[in-house]
């Protein structure tokens, strides 16, 4: 997709200007300094080049929740509590305070939290060894990015020490990435643009010039928010609720031609 076009702004048959894909704002322009002011935002005419790729974690370079439920309902069965899966769906990507905590607030469980969580990194430490594999296309993407000389990132609203886990069990440690943001490095989380934006910090990079890869609504929503073009997978919801992303792809096996190429 050529992003030089879609800034591009354009004149009505009525002589109006017209906002970035047609939207109709008030605005002003600055002829020196080429750019254009209206209602919404500040939006510089020159085309923008992809220059950093940020990488969600979990549904993008590898599904690690089921390993973490089955390590979650580990945890409870030392407790004598029997829970399943499903106990725990309603809080998944929301961090392991709230993915343990909620659900046993649910049931009426009482929890010593940073005790319970640190064992349940110790179970879950164990259960992904040999078993958490990346996605397909994954690693080669990852590769390409780099190939094409561009920033990479990663940006997990996970502790540290799942990320950390989970990328070196996939063949893809945290030294491979320019940065690695998790969520005990911002208090707001997705939707909150707060992640990806420390992500951009540390590339030393501006949002626009970065895209986004996500799997999940609240990170499509988050990226749109950081002011980053995004690449939603739909390996956890549908091209219809991942609407607000600007491409779409099964996989990182099967990502569109175009995609690297603005």
């Amino acid at each position: 997709m050529d992003r030089g076009k879609d800034l591009l702004w354009r004149k009505s048959s009525l002589g109006r200007p017209l906002g970035p894909r047609g939207a109709n704002c008030g605005h002003r322009v600055d002829q020196d300094a080429v750019e254009v002011e209206h209602d919404c935002a500040r939006v510089e005419l020159k085309a923008r080049h992809l220059r950093g790729v940020i990488f969600d974690l979990d549904g993008v370079l590898a599904i690690s929740e089921p390993l973490l439920a089955e390590a979650a309902i580990e945890l409870f069965a030392e407790k004598g509590h029997v829970m399943t899966a499903e106990d725990f769906r309603p809080f998944i990507g929301m961090g392991e305070d709230r993915y343990i905590g909620d659900a046993a607030g649910s049931r009426g469980i009482a929890l010593d939290l940073e005790r319970d969580k640190a064992r349940l990194y110790e179970i879950y430490l164990r259960v992904i060894r040999g078993r958490l594999q990346p996605l397909p296309g994954a690693r080669d993407f990852v590769s390409a990015c780099r190939d094409r000389g561009l920033a990479i990132a990663v940006a997990s609203g996970a502790d540290k020490v799942k990320v950390v886990a989970n990328l070196r069990e996939i063949g893809l440690p945290e030294t491979v990435f320019d940065a690695v943001v998790d969520g005990n490095d911002v208090v707001r989380k997705k939707p909150a643009p707060d992640i990806f934006l420390e992500a951009c910090r540390r590339l030393a990079l501006p949002p626009a010039d970065c895209m986004v890869i996500e799997d999940a609504v609240s990170g499509v929503a988050a990226a749109r928010a950081a002011g980053s073009r995004c690449l939603a997978l739909t390996t956890s919801f549908s091209t219809a609720e991942l609407a607000g992303a600007d491409w779409f792809a099964t996989d990182l096996a099967h990502v569109p031609d175009e995609v690297l190429a603005w």
